[in-house]
């Protein structure tokens, strides 16, 4: 394999960065909000699941608050 110069690595840089499709502000507004409701839903499923499973062992050993 041949050495790469810094010339040459920076015009490779170049052309793969030309290549590159970055999304448009509808698609990162609309991506982010989809993350930021997966998030919070997320949040609410485990904020169900361990108040269940106090509730549970609160129940069954008597322990907690």
């Amino acid at each position: 394999m041949s050495k790469t110069t810094p010339g040459q690595f920076v015009r490779q840089v170049r052309q793969e960065v030309a290549k590159v499709t970055w999304p448009s502000r509808k698609e990162t507004t609309v991506s982010t909000g989809m993350v930021l409701m997966m998030v919070v839903a997320a949040a609410l499923f485990f904020l169900v699941v361990d108040q269940l499973l106090a509730w549970g062992v609160k129940l069954v050993f008597g322990l907690g608050g």
